[in-house]
């Protein structure tokens, strides 16, 4: 791609993202926003699996959700959704936001990356995050296998205080992660953690993940240091289109 051409998209992306910043002036403003989550967004796909799996007692994590779908969460008992996307040129941001609205959930943004390794103030915002909300939440990106496989991985160490195998588990095949795409450099950070865990369990020492998080992990050497498989990143990035 040129970089005129990559000036144009990005050009493109920017007027979509505007769009769907301010609340709906119509409904044929709704309307549109429904086909392009539908057919763009791939909500079509959603609609028939969500990725819904519940994260203890007191957390889900899914997919991209549509309004219907949160209605469903709302009845029961859900109050508030995290978004792991960001804000999104697509029609479903809006009408998440405006479903939230519409139901009295609240809606918080924590924006994360599936091809890099977190960042030390995501992990840090994340922390915040999950001490601030209320229960029972929703953590959701589009598709509900990488963004949150790490976010209920973070939740799980960070909120409920379960192991390092139990954080692992959330990034697996069932959710649709795949450790061996570009996808895998967040299984990398917590393999990280986990060879530091052992070094200080070999001097007899416990290893706080927050502290750890803000202290010696180093992001940049993990994103370096991870290699993905050629043959599962064209299937994660050209196949399933993930983000």
């Amino acid at each position: 791609m040129t970089d005129a051409a990559r000036q144009r998209r990005a050009q493109r992306v920017a007027r979509r993202r505007r769009r769907y910043q301010s609340p709906f002036p119509n409904g044929w403003a709704r309307f549109r926003a429904h086909l392009n989550a539908w057919f763009v967004d791939h909500q079509v796909f959603r609609a028939v699996y969500p990725n819904l799996w519940r994260l203890g007692p007191h957390a889900w994590r899914s997919s991209q959700p549509s309004p219907a779908q949160l209605r469903r969460l709302a009845k029961r008992g859900l109050r508030t959704v995290v978004n792991l996307r960001g804000g999104s040129e697509f029609g479903s941001y809006a009408l998440e936001r405006e479903a939230c609205a519409d139901l009295g959930l609240a809606y918080r943004e924590l924006k994360l990356f599936s091809r890099h390794a977190p960042e030390r103030e995501a992990i840090a915002e994340a922390a915040k995050l999950f001490d601030e909300i209320a229960y029972p939440a929703l953590l959701h990106c589009k598709s509900g296998a990488d963004r949150a496989g790490l976010a209920a991985a973070l939740y799980v160490l960070l909120r409920e205080g379960g192991t390092l195998a139990e954080a692992k588990a959330q990034l697996a095949p069932v959710y649709g992660h795949f450790r061996m795409a570009k996808t895998g450099v967040l299984d990398a950070t917590l393999d990280a953690f986990g060879a530091a865990e052992a070094e200080a369990a070999a001097r007899g020492e416990t290893l706080d993940f927050l502290k750890w998080s803000q202290t010696d992990y180093d992001p940049a050497a993990v994103t370096r240091g991870f290699r993905e498989s050629n043959l599962f990143g064209f299937i994660v990035d050209r196949v399933l289109r993930r983000e």
